[in-house]
């Protein structure tokens, strides 16, 4: 976990169309984004809960980065990418039945997207392990079985595009995280379930666990 709590995490949505596609979501002219507050943000030794009035928690692992410089207005890809100090594995944790009832009604997301603990991360890697920004790969298994397998090989846009989007929509401060959104797959959490993140870099595996309270 970092040292201190970044000023936001911004998450991209919509961003793989294999999992546009399996909520029935249209693919956006533009990337979908959203905003939790660092009050959101546990580590993985915390473990996951929630309160299950509000129905199913769904996952959403994706590859997270860490900015280390700002961000403004910026136009060059390239830069953007200069911009990363290192990467992790995330959970974007949604309560999936509250926010089918957040949608059909046009309300906004924070009560699904925003709550205590909804933000899942790993240690943070340094960004020298990515070799290739266009082929980072990950996988998330649960009670070992493989749920999902992520490559930004198919991302809409490549993660330096979504970083001049942001840019230009807000300022990226300095320790802001950014989640860049799930492969297909995602689906509900149960009791004592537990969870691998794997994320395959230049010179090893990182693995992380964590798991759902009984």
């Amino acid at each position: 976990m970092m040292n201190t709590r970044p000023s936001k995490i911004i998450c991209i949505g919509r961003s793989y169309a294999a999992h546009a596609k399996e909520l029935g979501n249209a693919i956006s002219d533009r990337p979908v984004l959203f905003i939790k507050p660092p009050s959101s943000l546990i580590g993985l030794e915390q473990g996951i809960e929630w309160n299950t009035k509000h129905g199913s928690c769904h996952f959403e692992c994706e590859l997270t980065l860490r900015i280390d410089q700002p961000l403004k207005n910026e136009t060059d890809p390239q830069k953007a990418l200069a911009a990363i100090g290192a990467v992790t594995m995330g959970l974007d944790l949604t309560l999936r039945d509250l926010q089918d009832d957040l949608k059909s009604k046009g309300h906004p997301w924070e009560r699904c997207k925003a709550f205590d603990g909804a933000c899942v991360l790993a240690d943070w890697v340094d960004v020298s392990e990515i070799e290739d920004w266009k082929h980072v790969t990950y996988t998330f298994h649960i009670n070992d079985q493989l749920r999902q397998e992520g490559d930004t090989a198919y991302l809409l846009l490549s993660i330096g595009e979504y970083l001049c989007d942001i840019s230009q929509a807000f300022s990226i401060e300095a320790g802001d995280v950014v989640m860049t959104g799930t492969p297909a797959g995602v689906g509900p959490l149960h009791h004592g379930d537990q969870l691998k993140m794997t994320l395959h870099g230049k010179t090893q595996q990182f693995v992380w666990n964590t798991f759902v309270h009984e």
